[in-house]
């Protein structure tokens, strides 16, 4: 059975140091890679055109306690962040040593309505400038 040792964080650094905000309940990447067929009206499908990678997130965090009120925050003011995925030490289990997006931009923020049971949550959707993946073997990639 795996023992999944991994643990996702918003991190961000401003002159008081560096700031994570942990944990995050769910994170949903997108990565576009931007490759499209050429067909000209002799032929389909004689080559390929390819356009800039997009990197986009949806994540979503308790609104408990100042998690939600920090990536708020970070939205507002327009402040660029790191999304860090690492694998916890001693793990073994995970395929990535780590994954990190890095200059991310929220563009939209919707927390959910408050019930009765269970605690209402947050979700914060934007955009990624670049991305680095480092598979435990291979060469790391970098996107963007």
């Amino acid at each position: 059975m795996p023992d999944w040792r991994s643990r996702l964080a918003v991190s961000w650094e401003n002159d008081k140091g560096i700031h994570q905000i942990v944990p995050v309940d769910s994170f949903s990447p997108t990565f576009s890679l931007g490759a499209e067929v050429l067909n000209s009206i002799e032929a389909t499908h004689i080559g390929v055109v390819y356009t800039p990678s997009t990197i986009t997130f949806s994540l979503s965090v308790k609104a408990i306690g100042d998690s939600a009120a920090q990536l708020t925050t970070l939205a507002l003011n327009g402040t660029r962040f790191n999304v860090i995925l690492q694998e916890a030490e001693g793990g073994k289990d995970w395929s990535f040593d780590k994954i990190v997006l890095t200059d991310c931009i929220i563009t939209s923020a919707a927390p959910t309505n408050a019930t009765i049971s269970g605690a209402p949550a947050s979700v914060f959707s934007g955009f990624s400038l670049s991305a680095t993946v480092d598979p435990k073997s291979g060469e790391p990639v970098t996107i963007g």
